[in-house]
């Protein structure tokens, strides 16, 4: 059987602070140890938890991003903006 490395899970942050940027990051780094394979049972369920909480505020602020995304629109001689609409295609 395959050596577990025994550590202490790493302390949880508050991801609602968090950029997106660096949620995305920490979710990543996250997602590289469990494909390791050599957590313990304990610390990859916690890391898991922080992972389904970190995919939860990048998803978020995309939603937002997107919300505030305008589209400019030329009309006769002036720029109106307008909400951007999404399709099927980028959704």
């Amino acid at each position: 059987m395959a050596q577990r490395k025994k550590a202490k899970p790493a302390p949880v942050e508050a991801v609602d602070e968090l950029s997106f940027e660096d949620a995305l990051g920490r979710l990543e780094t996250l997602v590289d140890r469990l494909e390791q394979g050599d957590l313990e049972l304990e610390e990859a369920l916690t890391s898991f938890e922080h992972g389904v909480a970190l995919t939860r505020r990048c998803a978020g602020q995309l939603e937002d991003a997107e919300r505030r995304i305008e589209i400019l629109v030329k009309e006769g001689e002036k720029l109106l903006t307008r909400p951007f609409e999404p399709t099927e295609q980028t959704e």
